[in-house]
């Protein structure tokens, strides 16, 4: 078996380009464009890279964006009143706090802070709640939202009429196992799967006989943080691979979390890393921002 390879570049170029359509639709009414504050804290490479590729995508969709760079020895109550300011910022709709953050900041505090209708990474506890209770409204996170549309490639045969950005397919019948237990994928993906009628499993480094558990999924999803960590053989045949991870090694080679030279034998399809979950992150950002410039949850925006 040869895996079809999941081209997240390519659908998060899709994604853009509807969101991209839609915002012209947007000022063509007369409205304004969607407004993206980012806060990045301290110089370390990675955010400084990643708040970058999340500008230029945002200018890709026409979006207005404020970037606003803090020292990193920024006291707590500093960055809240930064925060506030964009709360009540009537021309950004959606703020994004960079993570990590220094030390000496509560990254759970400061998003707090965010008030829940601008949490364009939704991760406010209000957001996180009502995905739990399955509401419509509430923004979804971004790299669990990217997978629920990247299975869309799999399991809906043509999208090509389609001018939809929400994820749609249905998982019904369907065995998941997430090996992973973060908030920021593991949780919400599995809460994602379970509304789309898959039957879930949430496994972790913990989970006793995780091979034999990994080869009964007809979707793998694997966040675990760990290189390498799944194996071909752990791999259902013709299951559908989902690696969030992206890890650097010693000799500066990028992998995820799955042996993928191994897996793609095995697998009906696979993400490669990088390449993968990563682009539809930041395209599914773009989308949670358009859903608040709107004023609605993403289940509801046109």
């Amino acid at each position: 078996m040869t895996a079809l390879i999941i081209d997240g570049k390519k659908i998060a170029r899709d994604v853009q380009q509807n969101i991209a359509k839609k915002v012209e639709a947007l000022v063509d009414q007369g409205l304004r464009r969607p407004g993206l504050g980012v806060v990045l804290v301290g110089d370390n490479p990675a955010s400084q890279a990643y708040v970058r590729g999340k500008e230029h995508a945002a200018k890709r969709c026409g979006f207005f964006t404020e970037q606003i760079n803090l020292p990193a020895h920024i006291s707590s109550s500093e960055l809240d009143d930064v925060l506030n300011a964009l709360n009540v910022d009537p021309t950004i709709n959606g703020v994004l706090l960079q993570l990590p953050l220094p030390p000496h900041l509560n990254a759970n505090h400061h998003l707090g802070v965010i008030v829940p209708e601008k949490d364009v990474d939704g991760l406010h506890v209000v957001n996180q709640g009502k995905l739990v209770k399955g509401l419509p409204c509430g923004v979804r996170p971004c790299t669990p939202y990217g997978i629920m549309r990247l299975l869309d490639e799999v399991l809906i045969e043509d999208r090509s009429s389609e001018d939809e950005i929400e994820p749609r397919a249905s998982l019904s019948g369907l065995q998941a196992v997430v090996v992973g237990r973060s908030i920021l994928v593991g949780k919400p993906v599995a809460l994602m799967m379970l509304e789309a009628d898959a039957t879930v499993t949430i496994a972790h480094s913990r989970t006793p006989n995780l091979p034999e558990l990994a080869r009964r999924a007809d979707i793998l999803v694997a966040a675990c943080g760990k290189p390498l960590m799944i194996k071909g053989e752990w791999v259902k045949s013709g299951a559908i691979v989902i690696d969030v991870g992206i890890n650097r090694l010693d000799d500066g080679s990028l992998v995820g979390d799955v042996d993928f030279a191994e897996a793609k034998s095995r697998a009906a399809a696979i993400t490669p890393v990088p390449g993968g979950v990563g682009p539809m992150t930041v395209a599914m950002l773009m989308y949670n921002t358009l859903a608040l410039a709107q004023g609605f949850g993403p289940k509801q925006a046109i």
